[in-house]
């Protein structure tokens, strides 16, 4: 059945670090063509929605603003629709500090209700020690993500993931996690694109984030081959995607298939 929306994911599914995906753009075009919505969802909390909108087209993907949803959105808007009037102590880059205050959530130093913690590369032992003792002081601890590693252009950076578990095994606090794979971000993007959440498609190269939220979400799901998930994980994963492909180059075929077979 045709897509009412797909939900693409960025790091190691349309780019490695700075380098595209072949045919990553084609596929943009195509979706535009067949005016079918999209939505970028990415979990890396380390940049803002602007460093994102001018990466991706400086690259040539002919996108708005609009067409990006980060983890660190979705946290904040999950904080001012259900932490409402709660103080948050923030850990993150100081553009991603500046973009948090921005939508509406200031960096409290004293005493705050929430440790939020991003994919923060400027993070410092000051910092960890802070929320250690703020969680223990009875903090609630909400993350952006849940990533152990971030692709790059010749490997893997150590992610948010490891953090999250260190101040969860310290101070014994169940984090809430935002981001892939929790299906709110789905739901969120589903919403912003006016799709039918049922019937949209999202498009990933990792098992334990984009591949499982859908599944959670009830969606389908592409896997693509280009990031971390290889043909071999498949068989010891319990998580499975509903089509597998090469890359996104082969995603304007599949759809034009489903529609066919519809």
């Amino acid at each position: 059945m045709r897509p009412s929306g797909l939900m693409i994911d960025l790091d190691g599914t349309v780019y490695k670090g700075g380098n595209v995906i072949p045919g990553a753009q084609d596929l943009i075009k195509f979706l535009k063509k067949e005016k079918i919505p999209f939505v970028f969802l990415t979990n890396n909390s380390s940049d803002t929605r602007d460093y994102y909108f001018k990466k991706l087209t400086s690259m040539g993907f002919p996108i708005a603003r609009e067409n990006i949803l980060t983890s660190t959105t979705a946290a904040v808007r999950f904080l001012k629709e259900r932490r409402a009037g709660k103080n948050v102590y923030v850990i993150a880059t100081p553009d991603v500090a500046d973009e948090i205050a921005d939508m509406g959530v200031p960096n409290c130093g004293e005493n705050p209700d929430i440790v939020l913690l991003t994919f923060d590369r400027t993070i410092t032992f000051d910092k960890i020690n802070k929320a250690y003792r703020h969680i223990m002081d009875g903090s609630e601890l909400i993350a952006t993500h849940p990533d152990d590693l971030c692709p790059t252009e010749d490997g893997y950076d150590v992610d948010i993931g490891q953090f999250i578990k260190m101040l969860s095994h310290l101070t014994g606090a169940v984090p809430t996690v935002i981001g892939k794979p929790n299906s709110l971000m789905l739901e969120m993007a589903a919403e912003e694109m006016g799709a039918d959440k049922s019937r949209t498609l999202m498009v990933g190269d990792r098992l334990y984030t984009d591949i499982a939220m859908a599944a959670y979400a009830g969606t389908d799901s592409v896997l693509v081959l280009t990031g971390e998930t290889q043909m071999s994980d498949l068989d010891k994963s319990e998580v499975k995607p509903t089509y597998v492909v090469g890359s996104v180059v082969e995603i304007p075929d599949l759809i034009t298939k489903l529609c066919r077979d519809r």
